[in-house]
């Protein structure tokens, strides 16, 4: 009996601790290359994705990286850096996710749905798909706590 109520109060505990909340998103990502840095920021009730540091954000002639991807002709001169990639995700509290957002891939041009959740406080797990979820990729993001000089 004493055994399965400490096992139950450390299964509430460890459930407690690691619990999700919405501001848990917040803060500066590093992506699954390693080579870009995202600023996830709060507006009214939703959260958006910056780029604040890339590896390269310069070609080798010193111009900056642009947005030649992008299906949207006036869209490709922008510079990568600074550029908002995640947008409108709203938290979900019921399922302990972030949903009904957008993450746009500057690499190929995409768009994507995207749905995320963190695994612990500082991975993140993000989910983009065209339709259905079942139809998707997830990429693992780690917390960067520095954000680095971009070149």
């Amino acid at each position: 009996m004493k055994k399965s109520i400490l096992l139950s109060l450390i299964f509430i505990s460890v459930n407690t601790l690691f619990a999700q909340n919405a501001t848990d998103i917040l803060g500066v990502w590093l992506n699954k290359e390693k080579d870009a840095q995202i600023e996830i920021y709060k507006e009214k009730e939703q959260f958006f994705g910056k780029i604040v540091w890339l590896a390269i954000a310069k070609n080798k002639n010193g111009e900056w990286m642009l947005d030649v991807k992008n299906p949207d002709e006036k869209l490709q001169t922008r510079k990568k850096l600074g550029m908002t990639v995640m947008h409108n995700l709203v938290w979900d509290a019921d399922d302990k996710e972030w949903n009904n957002g957008k993450i746009y891939d500057a690499r190929e041009g995409d768009t994507y749905s995207l749905f995320a959740k963190t695994n612990g406080l500082d991975i993140l797990d993000l989910r983009g798909y065209i339709g259905f979820s079942l139809f998707g990729k997830t990429t693992r993001w780690t917390r960067s706590n520095l954000k680095q000089n971009a070149n």
